[in-house]
């Protein structure tokens, strides 16, 4: 299932995030990381936030490898 940790600098003063659903997706667009459910989105974080997103389970054959990717640039 996938699992994502979103955490924020220290001086953001915002808590990190676990967010994790059998149907979940992360898509950057444009400036924005989206996590989407067959719902549609769930969450969306801006690039500027910098914010980290971390994949943290373990994926199923057929899926891409977890890795981490930052939102800022």
């Amino acid at each position: 299932m996938p699992r994502y940790l979103i955490t924020h600098p220290k001086w953001k003063q915002s808590e990190d995030i676990l967010i994790e659903d059998e149907h979940l997706t992360l898509t950057i667009q444009g400036e924005w990381a989206v996590l989407t459910d067959q719902h549609g989105p769930c969450l969306a974080i801006p690039a500027h936030a910098g914010a980290t997103i971390t994949r943290i389970d373990e994926p199923e054959e057929g899926e891409p490898e977890a890795g981490a990717g930052a939102l800022n640039r």
